[in-house]
């Protein structure tokens, strides 16, 4: 079947914006195409620093002809209603068919599409899809009015072996386009896509990232190994250079062995921003005085200018690294810390000799929650900003913390000190490392308590997608450090002592249930992550916010392991078959039935209705007390042995039995388990268990 390709050629684009660029143009396409009834086989889409390409396989040549049938007013309706229905649809009362149904006689009119040629279509829907492509930002270019990320120079557009004039600013399509523009002029002429990747790969172009990313590894992976070195990995870094050439060839170059004294983060957060180097690691583990550049083209001397020029710029940059290393650690961070008051932290939260004098209280508050020794606690966050007044966090704000701790090392301050400096900005996201050290843990979750306490109470909440002081992040920061350390850190306490440190006015009460729940919000997200089903989540959040996250995920963890086995999946229905059949006779009835207003045991006569109310009144009250003990086993246990005589109480007694007296009566036995069960979790929020 026919196969459509599209090419738009332009000035390099933004490798940052590519992947999303090259997946919005295709879906866009791709809705078009279904938009019209166009089916097709498969729809891929390629990127390149200068091209976005996009291939359709199977189309048809047409779109398929289309029968509808629509219903009108009866036969002795209004003339004007009538009129009204043949007007709208373009006919006229001789093209209508009359019809007897069982309400009657009805107009009908029976509207047929014929088919049209998807050479036809194709035109104004891709000059649209090209239009559509949401850029972060983008721009107009010689006198055109349409715009684009950069200035287009040429488009290509087949179809069935044919070309599309599509047309955008002051380019029309035809077969051609421009293959790599250092290594050659060549202008190449392309019939279809695989003639268009072979062709421009003959141009020294690969249009597919996942070559070019192979392409990469594979010489680096040369390189290092004839010198007896590895790649130090850095996944961002090569989805950024697999964006920025489209011929990639990897070039080794060598730094002054002395320039290794400067401490290996900074060396590589040099390379890697400012230049787009890879660092090597040598046999011992160290950093090599190697790197490895990825350039966008071959030049006769085998790229021995192009190394020289960067071991040039390197040497430079490197120099100013180590003149602002040499210079910061002739002053403590101690030295440093009046510094702080003259930086804003928030112009409602004041200064950020404010910010660590604020969570430095509330760290010795926590010490004790977390097992940490208060005086190394109080140390570690009275330093944990000092390094942000250095030169070289100046330069590479990356490496907060970390030369705080190599600061705080040569100053001779306590290892869990400088560790915890460190490692306080840490949890960053759902997968970075987690702080385990006491000290760490104290000082991280002080930090981030004190931030969102903070940004609470003067009401500057994310919104949407908007979270500029990245308040989801603290929050699922806060999660990790409570969770993956298993500390019973009680949240509300917690904020409670961050709010009265800080003094801050307003409804307390109200921000912090606010938070509490913006927490559980983000907890949600941890667990969804976590795979955990969301039901079960949300059966454990109907008996109420829990303010220990660890009491919280072990009812949940339990719930789960419960609901796997036989006698949790049969419970889970007879469950469910007791509060439908209660919550349709409580909607029948206008009324709640509470077994705690008391069940009448004149009127049990049935053994079955006997057996299981008296074992439901006798269990209820070690379900509450195994709970308060926190052991969850035990009270899914207990409801668990009550399976046989749930079963055979629906299988004998009937509920809704003629005499009003005993009917209630077994309608409160049913609101004995509803209330069983749901002193657990809310088991009508537990997707099955229906029978």
């Amino acid at each position: 079947m026919p196969e459509l390709l599209l090419e738009i050629l332009s000035e390099e684009i933004p490798a940052r914006m590519q992947e999303n660029a090259t997946e919005d143009l295709k879906r866009i396409v791709v809705e078009g195409l279904n938009d019209i009834g166009l089916d097709f086989v498969s729809a891929n889409s390629y990127v390149t620093p200068r091209r976005i390409a996009v291939v359709v396989d199977g189309l048809p040549n047409n779109t398929p002809e289309v029968s509808e049938e629509r219903r009108g007013p009866r036969v002795d309706a209004p003339k004007k209603a009538i009129d009204g229905f043949v007007g709208g649809l373009g006919l006229t009362l001789n093209d209508l068919e009359k019809r007897k149904t069982e309400k009657g006689e009805f107009y009908f009119a029976v509207l047929s599409k014929t088919g049209q040629k998807t050479v036809v279509l194709l035109k104004g829907l891709l000059e649209e899809a090209i239009s559509k492509v949401p850029w972060p930002k983008s721009m107009r270019w010689a006198g055109n009015t349409e715009r684009w990320v950069r200035p287009i120079h040429s488009l290509i557009c087949i179809f069935d072996g044919n070309v599309i004039p599509v047309s955008y600013g002051s380019c029309t399509a035809d077969r051609k386009t421009s293959a790599h523009r250092f290594l050659t002029n060549a202008l190449v002429e392309v019939a279809d896509f695989a003639d268009y990747k072979k062709t421009l790969e003959t141009g020294y172009v690969l249009i597919d990232p996942k070559d070019r990313r192979s392409k990469i590894l594979g010489e680096i992976e040369i390189l290092a190994t004839k010198e007896q070195l590895t790649l130090l990995e850095d996944q961002a870094l090569l989805d950024e250079v697999v964006g920025l050439v489209e011929w990639p060839i990897a070039l080794m170059g060598h730094m002054d062995e002395a320039f290794l004294e400067i401490p290996q983060e900074v060396l590589t957060t040099t390379m890697r921003k400012n230049q787009k180097y890879f660092s090597l690691i040598a046999p011992d583990g160290t950093l090599a005085p190697r790197f490895i550049m990825i350039v966008n083209k071959e030049t006769p001397d085998q790229g021995a200018s192009i190394i020289a020029g960067n071991e040039r710029v390197l040497r430079s940059r490197l120099a100013d690294a180590k003149f602002f290393w040499d210079q910061d650690r002739q002053s403590s961070l101690e030295s440093r810390l009046n510094r702080l008051e003259a930086i804003t932290f928030h112009a409602k939260l004041g200064t950020l000799a404010e910010k660590v004098a604020r969570v430095g209280k509330l760290a010795i508050e926590l010490a004790d929650v977390v097992g940490a020794n208060k005086q190394l606690v109080g140390r570690a966050a009275q330093l944990a900003k000092a390094d942000l007044v250095t030169a070289i966090v100046g330069e590479f704000p990356e490496v907060q913390g970390v030369m705080g701790r190599y600061y705080a090392l040569n100053d001779g301050e306590a290892k869990e000190v400088a560790q915890a400096i460190e490692e306080h900005y840490a949890p960053v996201g759902p997968s970075d490392f987690c702080p385990m050290a006491p000290v760490s843990v104290t000082l991280a979750l002080a930090d981030k308590i004190d931030t969102l306490v903070g940004f609470w109470a003067i009401d500057e909440k994310p919104t949407g997608s908007k979270d500029p002081y990245a308040l989801r992040r603290a929050a699922l920061g806060i999660i990790r450090l409570v969770v993956e350390n298993s500390h019973r850190l009680n949240l509300m306490d917690a904020f409670s002592h961050a709010w009265n440190i800080a003094g801050y006015r307003g409804n307390q009460q109200s921000a912090l249930e606010g938070l509490l729940q913006f927490f559980y919000d983000r907890l949600r997200v941890y667990l969804r992550g976590k795979g955990v089903r969301h039901d079960l989540i949300s059966s454990i959040f109907s008996n109420g916010i829990e303010d220990d996250l660890v009491r919280f995920l072990t009812r949940v963890d339990v719930l789960e392991t419960f609901l796997k086995t036989d006698d949790g999946v049969n419970l889970l229905a007879a469950y469910k078959r007791a509060v439908n059949i209660l919550r349709i006779e409580e909607k029948k009835d206008k009324k709640t039935y509470d077994y705690s207003e008391g069940l009448d045991h004149r009127l049990l006569t049935e053994k079955n209705e006997i057996s299981l109310s008296e074992t439901l009144i006798e269990i209820l009250p070690t379900v509450k007390s195994a709970l308060a003990k926190e052991n969850y086993s035990g009270a899914m246990g207990s409801l668990a042995s009550t399976r046989d005589l749930i079963d055979s109480f629906f299988n004998t007694v009937t509920v809704n039995c003629d005499d009003p007296l005993v009917r209630k009566n077994r309608l409160m036995i049913l609101s004995l388990i509803r209330a069983s069960f749901d002193q657990i979790a809310d088991f009508s929020e537990i997707e099955g268990g229906e029978r």
